[in-house]
């Protein structure tokens, strides 16, 4: 227990200082659903961005979970009159830290809808995850999420 809380304690801590560099495109927030927590986003151009999460999963054993994944965003399939709405999709990894500190690899589709008028985005994804150690085993997760972003819209450059 006291090594989780240690562990979320640094990540919080990491991802309060990616936002203060990267003011005006990077985002906190939640998500709810498997896993349940803080989401975070760091735009790293218009169309790519990296993912990362810090929550718990209670599926199965309960258990905390640190994710980190780089998407790529379409923003040409939708046409919204207020708002942007990008297709996204990606890969990258996932650490579950239960009895077994399992390693898995996602692979997140989602979409992600940006606010207009303020800073905020909201996102719904489908992850695919594929343990890979200690043990194979595939392991579906999805949700759904808000986060601010400080500064600037999410896209602004």
């Amino acid at each position: 227990m006291l090594r989780t809380l240690i562990i979320s304690s640094v990540c919080v801590a990491l991802l309060a200082g990616g936002a203060s560099a990267q003011a005006e495109r990077y985002g906190v927030g939640m998500m709810v659903g498997e896993p349940t927590g803080l989401s975070g986003k760091l735009w790293m151009n218009g169309n790519t961005a990296f993912d990362a999460g810090v929550a718990w999963s209670f599926s199965g054993e309960n258990a905390m979970n640190l994710q980190l994944d780089y998407v790529f965003h379409n923003f040409s399939i939708f046409n919204l009159q207020s708002g942007t709405l990008a297709l996204y999709f990606g890969f990258g990894a996932r650490v579950k830290f239960d009895n077994d500190n399992t390693l898995g690899l996602r692979i997140p589709v989602g979409l992600d809808y940006i606010f207009e008028s303020v800073p905020v985005d909201a996102f719904f994804e489908v992850v695919p995850l594929m343990d890979i150690a200690p043990d194979t085993e595939f392991n579906p997760q999805a949700a759904l999420g808000v986060r601010y972003f400080f500064g600037k819209s999410a896209l602004t450059q």
